[in-house]
């Protein structure tokens, strides 16, 4: 049995109630972060962290240095990354130690969810676990999609084949179909979830919670199907779920955009992922990013502390860009940041919110974002994201 400790959800703030897209600076991965760090928020640290998703930003060099980073946890935690649906994430909770943080991530529509496990909290039993194929739709190693095109074969031969050999009793939601379907499996009125992958289940967990209902959860891809039955327990929710928006207006211009230096990516990515400043001996003020100090003497002193930066501020002043950019939708807008309680100020781009609106004196928060994608490489770094926005 595993004991849920903390859920959290994320959705980004574009698209319609029904349907949430992820922004021009958002994938898996910062969607990933937001989940987490809802999760994390006022409870004990992680010891492993495991991801879901099928949408990884990199199959190769990895993801989990990025994601410790945004979470503020050590590096050296045991990251797992893996891909599948909502029965793979609802498997990796059920089978996960505690003090375990398990996210799953979804584009389309787009969505993530996370669980803390504990000692004590929510409780969850597997019941049932039942890996069938019938690949109705498929994607290959080169992001190549085939759909069969045949709902009601899936509905018929996948998802009610699979129910009827599960032997499960009537759940009360159901994760990775629509709600239509989801309706037609349970006994009463299903809660209605934004996503269809792997973070679905965390979706119906916190909508269980909120409706204070108890039975079973059925997680449900193609024909695959896992089962827990959710008791009784205290746990706590933190949803991050702004009011949906259409996407502003803008455009792409083409051109080349800046190659990757990949010795200036490792040198800036600890203060930059990690949003920290440095600390010189001897000297009260923070430099941001953090540099290197010549003494009187002429003296070299790189021997500095990198001390954790708060993720919220206010503007101290801001410009809109109308200069078309190769790579970067226009018109977006940039602000200086006043960090709280302490000397520091950061540039920064606005997201969440359509251009041009943000003003000084405005408040928010820094949230990691999608700066670029240069040379393949996704490059990662804060945005500040107005308090009406969040």
């Amino acid at each position: 049995m595993t004991q849920v400790f903390s859920v959290g959800t994320y959705l980004p703030c574009w698209g319609s109630a029904l349907r949430r897209q992820a922004g021009d600076d958002e994938d898996a991965l910062t969607l990933a972060v937001e989940a987490g760090r809802a999760v994390l928020d006022g409870a004990a640290g992680a010891e492993r962290v495991i991801v879901v998703s099928r949408e990884l930003p990199l199959l190769e060099g990895g993801n989990a240095a990025v994601l410790l980073a945004g979470l503020g946890l050590d590096p050296e935690l045991e990251v797992s990354e893996r891909l599948g649906g909502a029965p793979a994430a609802l498997d990796a909770l059920t089978s996960a130690r505690p003090r375990t943080l398990v996210i799953g991530a979804d584009l389309e529509p787009a969505g993530a969810g996370a669980a803390l496990t504990g000692d004590q909290g929510l409780s969850l039993r597997a019941t049932a676990r039942l890996a069938r194929s019938l690949p109705v739709r498929t994607r290959d190693a080169t992001g190549t999609v085939h759909d069969y095109g045949d709902p009601r074969l899936l509905r018929e031969r996948g998802v009610l084949a699979s129910v009827a050999a599960a032997g499960v009793e009537k759940p009360v939601a159901v994760a990775g179909v629509d709600r239509k379907q989801a309706g037609s499996l349970c006994a009463g009125l299903p809660p209605e979830l934004p996503t269809a992958g792997a973070s679905a289940p965390f979706f119906a967990l916190a909508a269980m919670v909120r409706d204070g209902t108890t039975g079973t959860l059925l997680a449900i891809e193609q024909a695959s199907l896992t089962g827990v039955v959710v008791e009784t327990g205290t746990v706590r929710v933190h949803r991050r779920e702004p009011e949906a928006r259409p996407v502003p207006k803008g455009k792409y211009t083409p051109g080349a955009e800046i190659p990757i230096s990949l010795a200036a990516y490792d040198r800036a990515f600890e203060p930059k992922l990690r949003w920290e400043a440095a600390r010189h001996p001897g000297r009260d003020e923070l430099d941001f990013p953090p540099r290197y100090h010549v003494g009187r003497d002429g003296s070299l002193s790189s021997d500095y502390t990198l001390v954790p930066l708060p993720r919220t501020g206010t503007v101290y002043t801001g410009v809109t860009v109308h200069v078309p950019v190769p790579g970067l939708r226009t018109p977006y807008s940039l602000v200086i940041v006043e960090l709280d309680d302490v000397e520091v100020r950061a540039l920064v781009k606005v997201t969440g919110t359509e251009p041009g609106t943000v003003g000084i004196g405005d408040r928010g928060r820094m949230v990691l974002r999608r700066v670029a994608v240069r040379s393949g490489v996704p490059d990662y770094g804060y945005a500040f994201e107005p308090e009406e926005a969040a």
